[in-house]
């Protein structure tokens, strides 16, 4: 994108993206839903992600197709999508809208928080790239993923220029008017953060065939991993509203409540998911032996024997369906399906308590849209 295109989007963004939504969802409503009935999220993100990414288009062209590919944007022959396949392939981009819908939450406009939502999105999708490889996943989002495609080094070379882009992305703060020091401060806290994302990866890769890890010991893994950019994201949409520290301390206490519940919901799907829902085969963390919460809490859970029966099954490099089978059974058995669902419930209700704690009193749509992904992320089945 020319730096001339960049602009006149910008100009335009100002013009089509609302200070507030103008209609409220229901309670019932889900997330997709929700934003489609109001503020226009994707269009507050994609001109800072675009202006980011045209610094890949170089001299090495597969640089740019890959990650055009891996966000969505693109097929494997590096022809666009069509717009119905567009939005299945990018994802729900939840933590960038968290950013976005918190700022308007506490009062302030969204589109000055659009660099920092760009640039959350553009980190997660880098975390996502080396998480395929490093678990070898094989298909995201039922596509195949760029290691399967173009190999382990050039997909890493793909993450790593998203890593890149993620902070062309957000100094473009600049753009939206806020100032040097809160730049530099909100940069510096995502780059903490980003180094806390991979403590969490660490972690989750060491637990992996470990018989003595506990259920603490995970949640304070997904506490780095997976709920710190929810966390920050919403802190950061709150600085950027001009909030207090309290306040911005109390949008991130909601976020850190809805980055957990959002894991122990992928956990859960994980294993009882549907292929069709999740797009992996179904109790694939089984098969693949992941420390999720469901499996230590089962092991917590279980009586000697059946703890020695698991143990043995999990002494492989993977599972057999016949093990897959069992574990399912031994799930089953010690009620371990209805204790995630509380579990999601309760940390789901933590996010709501604080959210309604920290955000603008009264009437206060961004808030309400807010507590509608709360609900819709609780009881998501994919």
């Amino acid at each position: 994108m020319s730096t001339r295109t960049a602009l006149e989007s910008d100009q335009q963004l100002r013009q089509i993206a609302p200070s507030h939504p103008s209609v409220l969802p229901s309670a019932s409503t889900g997330f997709s839903e929700a934003v489609a009935v109001g503020l226009d999220l994707d269009a507050m993100i994609q001109p800072h992600m675009d202006a980011a990414l045209a610094a890949l288009e170089g001299t090495a062209p597969l640089l740019s197709g890959m990650a055009r590919y891996h966000l969505g944007d693109l097929d494997a022959a590096f022809a666009p999508l069509p717009p119905e396949q567009t939005r299945a392939a990018r994802g729900k981009r939840i933590r960038p809208s968290v950013a976005l819908l918190s700022c308007a939450a506490a009062g302030g406009d969204p589109w000055v928080a659009g660099p920092v939502a760009a640039a959350i999105e553009l980190l997660h999708q880098f975390t996502l790239v080396h998480d395929d490889i490093q678990d070898e996943s094989v298909t995201r989002r039922h596509r195949p993923t760029l290691w399967r495609i173009w190999g382990v080094g050039q997909a890493i070379n793909a993450g790593d220029a998203l890593f890149g882009a993620a902070h062309l992305a957000l100094f473009r703060l600049r753009e939206t008017g806020v100032s040097a020091d809160l730049t530099l401060r909100i940069a510096e806290a995502f780059d903490r953060m980003a180094v806390t994302i991979v403590e969490g990866q660490v972690l989750d890769l060491g637990f992996e065939g470990r018989p003595d890890v506990t259920p603490d010991d995970y949640l304070g893994m997904i506490a780095r991993k997976t709920a710190a950019i929810v966390r920050f994201g919403a802190w950061a949409g709150a600085l950027l509203a001009g909030s207090d520290e309290a306040t911005a301390e109390g949008f991130a206490a909601f976020g850190l409540a809805l980055g957990l519940g959002f894991q122990v919901r992928d956990d859960a799907l994980g294993i009882w998911g549907t292929t069709a829902a999740t797009g992996k085969a179904a109790a694939d963390d089984i098969r693949r032996r992941k420390q999720s919460l469901p499996m230590l809490l089962l092991r917590d859970r279980a009586d000697a024997p059946a703890r020695t029966e698991l143990n043995s099954l999990f002494a492989t490099d993977t599972v057999n369906e016949g093990g897959v089978r069992r574990v399912l059974e031994l799930l089953a058995a010690y009620g371990i399906q209805s204790d995630i669902e509380a579990r999601i419930a309760a940390l789901h209700e933590d996010a709501r308590v604080a959210l309604l704690a920290a955000a603008r009193p009264g009437p206060n749509p961004p808030r309400d849209l807010l507590l509608a992904t709360v609900e819709g992320l609780a009881v998501r089945a994919g």
